[in-house]
């Protein structure tokens, strides 16, 4: 069976240069790349990349993504003294405890 090596989530977003400014200044991500409309763009924070694409008629159903990391106190700690708004504790779900135990 063929191995994946990535995933990129696809969000729509209702306006792009304020979520930008979110993703960099609240989440810790940069701009790779912004499309020369300003419709479409790709942020990265180390491995991971989430493409972000202008959705004014929000016509896309909502969407999460998860994020891993080995470093999730950090993490937490890092994004509310960004002022991300925080909108879980951290807990432990019964699928990490299966994944830890691999």
């Amino acid at each position: 069976m063929a191995q994946l090596t990535r995933i990129v989530p696809e969000l729509p977003v209702a306006d792009l240069p304020k979520a930008l400014q979110h993703y960099q200044e609240k989440l810790g991500f940069s701009v790779a790349m912004l499309m020369p409309h300003g419709d479409y763009a790709i942020v990265e924070r180390g491995d991971v990349a989430v493409h972000l694409i202008q959705d004014e008629t929000r016509s896309h159903s909502p969407v999460g993504i998860h994020i891993f990391t080995t470093e999730i106190e950090a993490l937490f700690d890092e994004l509310k003294q960004s002022g991300a708004q925080v909108t879980q504790e951290i807990m432990l779900k019964p699928w990490e405890i299966v994944n830890s135990a691999s």
